[in-house]
């Protein structure tokens, strides 16, 4: 066994394709596979369900799946934690980022990246709940996500902003005579939301609710590219973050706020408490905090 069959046995369960898992991997798909029947057989196991195509993983093989980012974790962690120990960073710091926050952290890890100039980053936009369940696995080492208070004591937790909401519209479809919009004014509007499930929508939903208006949505999406598109064609509006530039995006977008809206969890930066602890996550995490302000 060794520590290349753990990386494809990973790959493949993170893009559940033979022939990309392979490509992620720069070998050839039967190298791949060969090398995934080697460890199989090492371990006298059978992991992965094959067809045509890929199937998925026995539950033996979920089992293992977790063990082999254990181990991969704790290998990236000694390079990373010799680094550190010869006086510099290297590494691929892997971070989830909700997509829709009254925060924007691409300034923060662009300094941190100017002072570590061998430190990598894998980015990927998920949800708080999908941020928190890498987080677990081993999958992701940080995340700027929204968690509460049950949350903060599971995981190293850094509060960076609390997020107010407003509305986005095209200035040539609709136009408003108020400086801050109430709930009331959303109740008659074309609105685009994002697909349930996400905390920004819970959170939505949630003031919305509150306010006694109700929202029948005339787009919902799981994109936040397409929903600012559909805003931007004059299709809808759409409830989003104060303070993410989102407004920025063309000169026909306009953001107003709304009275008494935020999220219902405040958006901060987590990582694990127990073992293994990245030594790019300790650095990134004690970078934000003295990077805050009042800090």
């Amino acid at each position: 066994m060794d520590i290349r069959q753990l990386q494809f046995l990973i790959a493949l369960d993170e893009l559940r394709h033979f022939g990309e898992a392979a490509s992620r991997c720069h070998v050839t798909q039967p190298a791949l596979s060969m090398r995934l029947r080697q460890l199989e057989d090492e371990l006298g196991l059978t992991l992965v369900r094959r067809g045509h195509r890929f199937v998925g993983f026995t539950e033996e093989g979920q089992r293992i799946l977790g063990w082999a980012r254990a181990v991969l974790a704790a290998h990236d962690g000694l390079h990373a934690e010799a680094s550190v120990c010869r006086g510099q960073l290297v590494g691929t710091l892997r971070i989830g980022m909700v997509p829709l926050a009254g925060f924007e952290p691409m300034p923060l890890l662009q300094r941190f990246a100017a002072q570590h100039a061998d430190v990598r980053f894998e980015l990927k936009s998920l949800s708080s709940e999908q941020i928190l369940a890498g987080l677990d696995t081993n999958r992701l080492d940080a995340g700027f996500a929204y968690a509460d208070s049950n949350h903060a004591r599971k995981y190293q937790w850094l509060e960076v902003a609390e997020t107010r909401m407003g509305l986005l519209f095209n200035r040539h479809r609709w136009t408003f005579g108020d400086p801050e919009l109430d709930w009331a004014a959303l109740e008659n509007l074309p609105l685009g939301v994002l697909s349930k499930g996400m905390h920004f929508r819970q959170s939505l939903d949630h003031g919305l609710q509150t306010a006694g208006v109700e929202l029948i949505p005339l787009i919902e999406t799981d994109s936040v590219e397409r929903l600012i598109q559909s805003v931007t064609a004059g299709l809808c509006c759409a409830v989003m973050p104060l303070g993410g530039g989102l407004e920025q995006r063309d000169d026909a977008l306009e953001l107003l706020p709304i009275a008494d809206s935020h999220t219902l969890a405040p958006l901060g930066l987590a990582m694990r408490r127990g073992s293994p602890v990245s030594a790019l996550a300790e650095a990134l995490f004690q970078f934000v905090e003295a990077s805050l302000p009042n800090r």
